[in-house]
């Protein structure tokens, strides 16, 4: 008898534990920490004890004859390297196609017209954590009666910059002009990542997407937006994603052109190896299927053969950037690389990279000239071995699941594509998920009104349903 009750004692307490662990896994679940915010100091040298001047100031691109001129000698004096035959953009950036680029550049490109072009925009900095962070901040022309315009914080990447984002700002600061309704209206704010553009690169190591993340939600604070909306992709996806974790009461949606799932657990490895065959068992719809299998050339062989950029600037960026930074050239070819394969990998076989059929020379080089005149190629470059010289998935952002309601546009030439059953592991609340049906990487350059629809679509549902409310 002594026996059986003290058995039933041992299952009671078995029960009680077993049960304690699951309350714990049902409330820690919908209780998920926050990211912490940030708090950093990146100025030069030590932190003053005196308050940071927090006044945000009118700022215009500028540009001098001298630089012009240094510039234009530069490009006088290349050296080129003959490409082999027929080799096209497999090597990298094919020579011959850089010399007509470096000709246009040199005889017809009108960089002061450009000047203009990125000042039509009002642009401003203010110093956030010891670094002067530059933004473009556009409101909407005109708001119809008892309308007010919603926030929306707008992240690029690498090697990108503010300018991607040109094309899209009017179709959503006035949509009803360009076909698209007046239901949503934004107001759009576009900052340069700090150590891109003419953000003041951080002077300390470890500024990394949860700094900019911070600094970002700081800026979004500072002018007086208690809630927005954040959209990103590359870099951006990484910053916006952040800042979702750490202000998910403040930040109302998510939208984004990419996704980055860095933590591979037991079913995503399953689905690799059975997805192909049993796609409704692991959620893959057959655009999923046919975006991601063979795996080992849509994902494997693709990342060893375009991912050495990425392994570079995650060690030593410092090393190349050098060269990058003294060549506009060199400059030029690196990044003209990317927005060639990047925007449809098939471009790698024609001799001009294809990159003219998406993007006009003048909106290629106005984006490598922000580069080259603010001279921020090796700290854009560093914001890579800040993010992953801990290693993949290690940190604690990886970590944490994103509950901000969350919408994806897959572009069809994205680098890789993540299925929906992957990114919800990580955005527990996907409200919506489109496969697009064109464009690649640079979408709001490439395709800004795919994307701007996207993002409509996306705030409607989560305005109509109030689902940042039910976070």
């Amino acid at each position: 008898e002594f026996c059986s009750s003290l058995a039933g004692i041992m299952l009671l307490e078995v029960f009680l534990v077993l049960g304690t662990i699951l309350i714990y896994f049902f409330f820690s679940k919908k209780n998920e920490e926050t990211l912490p915010f940030k708090d950093g100091w990146w100025g030069r040298g030590q932190k003053p004890v005196t308050k940071e001047d927090s006044s945000i100031r009118p700022f215009k691109v500028e540009t001098a004859e001298e630089e012009l001129s240094d510039l234009f000698r530069r490009l006088d004096q290349a050296r080129f390297t003959e490409p082999l035959e027929n080799s096209c953009f497999h090597y990298g950036t094919n020579s011959v196609h850089l010399r007509k680029v470096v000709s246009y550049w040199k005889n017809q490109f009108n960089w002061k017209k450009q000047v203009e072009v990125l000042n039509k925009y009002p642009q401003f900095k203010t110093k956030i954590q010891g670094i002067d962070i530059h933004f473009v901040h556009v409101k909407p022309p005109r708001l119809p009666e008892g309308q007010t315009a919603k926030p929306l914080l707008m992240v690029h990447g690498w090697p990108g910059s503010f300018y991607e984002f040109y094309k899209i700002i009017p179709l959503l600061t006035d949509p009803a002009s360009h076909g698209l309704g007046d239901e949503h209206i934004f107001e759009v704010i576009c900052p340069s990542i700090p150590g891109y553009g003419f953000s003041e690169a951080p002077h300390k190591q470890d500024f990394n997407s949860v700094s900019a993340a911070s600094v970002f939600y700081e800026l979004m604070l500072r002018l007086g937006f208690n809630e927005f909306y954040t959209q990103g992709g590359d870099a951006g996806c990484l910053i916006c994603t952040n800042l979702a974790q750490i202000a998910p009461s403040h930040v109302k949606g998510l939208h984004l052109n990419m996704v980055l799932v860095s933590k591979l657990g037991l079913s995503h490895l399953l689905s690799i190896l059975l997805g192909r065959y049993f796609p409704g068992l692991f959620g893959f719809q057959d655009e999923d299927v046919r975006r991601t299998f063979p795996f080992l050339k849509k994902w494997l062989y693709k990342i060893l053969s375009e991912f050495g950029y990425a392994h570079i600037q995650a060690t030593k960026p410092d090393t190349v950037g050098c060269g990058l930074n003294d060549s506009p050239v060199g400059l030029a070819a690196y990044i003209l690389e990317k927005f060639s394969s990047w925007t449809d990998m098939e471009f790698q076989n024609l001799e001009d990279g294809g990159l003219e059929r998406k993007f006009s020379l003048d909106d290629l080089l106005t984006n490598i000239m922000i580069y080259w005149v603010s001279g921020c190629i090796v700290s854009s470059m560093r914001f890579y071995k800040e993010n992953l010289q801990k290693g993949i998935g290690t940190q604690k952002h990886d970590k944490l699941t994103v509950q901000v309601p969350t919408g994806i546009a897959a572009f069809p030439n994205e680098i890789l594509h993540i299925p929906q059953a992957w990114a919800k592991k990580k955005y527990t609340n996907i409200v919506s998920f489109h496969f697009m049906p064109q464009g690649g990487h640079f979408a709001a350059l490439e395709e800004p009104e795919l994307l701007a629809k996207d993002i409509l679509q996306f705030v409607d549902k989560v305005e109509k349903a109030q689902l940042w409310k039910k976070k």
